[in-house]
């Protein structure tokens, strides 16, 4: 492909990832409620579904994709119910005062990394806002009907890169905000008010 046409999917893309949708809300309410263990294999599952959606996209099987549209609504009604999993767990959490050190108990443990990575997969592969970016404006950005091999590669490194890049900011802000909060009270304020916010995305999600 041009370098023209991969620079302008590139900022395309990456203001379509950049603005908040279910999966942002998830990453940073369940970093901000649990600490950023395991947060790469929850970016993981973001990382594959956004490269499943492109694969159907370029290679002709959207209209085929139509014809699972069942599959799909139960993926994002599965998606909406881990983000409820999510909600109760930050709300129901045990609370004690953090000291503050350059990695958390929570983050060094990061378990349940496996749950993570399907959580994050089912919520990409049935979200809507996913689904019209990749079936909807993605023809307008690129020509699939001339793209190669080649051309699919660079695409799917450029998703890889924007996603990965992009989530891991927003984890890392805020893994560092959940810092300033080291009182128990203040804990349990964010634990309930992350579990509101992923419980808010979850019917979000489930009403589209």
């Amino acid at each position: 492909m041009p370098l023209s046409s991969l620079a302008l999917f590139a900022a395309v893309y990456a203001v379509a990832v950049a603005t908040p949708g279910p999966g942002v809300i998830a990453l940073v309410a369940r970093v901000l409620a649990r600490g950023p263990g395991g947060m790469p294999a929850f970016i993981l599952g973001f990382l594959v579904g956004d490269l499943v959606w492109f694969s159907i996209a370029a290679t002709g099987f959207a209209v085929l994709a139509q014809s699972f549209a069942a599959l799909f609504i139960a993926l994002r009604y599965l998606g909406a119910a881990y983000l409820l999993y999510l909600a109760w767990r930050a709300w129901t959490a045990p609370v004690e005062p953090m000291s503050v050190e350059p990695l958390s108990v929570e983050s060094a443990r990061g378990g349940g990394r496996l749950r993570l990575f399907v959580g994050g997969l089912a919520l990409t592969l049935g979200n809507p806002k996913v689904v019209l970016f990749f079936l909807a404006l993605l023809p307008t950005v690129v020509d699939l009907e001339h793209l190669g091999a080649l051309g699919m590669a660079e695409i799917a490194a450029i998703i890889v890169t924007v996603l990965g890049t992009t989530l891991g900011a927003y984890a890392l802000a805020a893994a560092r905000a959940r810092r300033l909060f080291v009182s128990t009270r203040a804990r349990r304020a964010v634990n309930r008010g992350s579990g509101a916010v992923m419980a808010g995305a979850a019917f979000a999600v489930a009403a589209r």
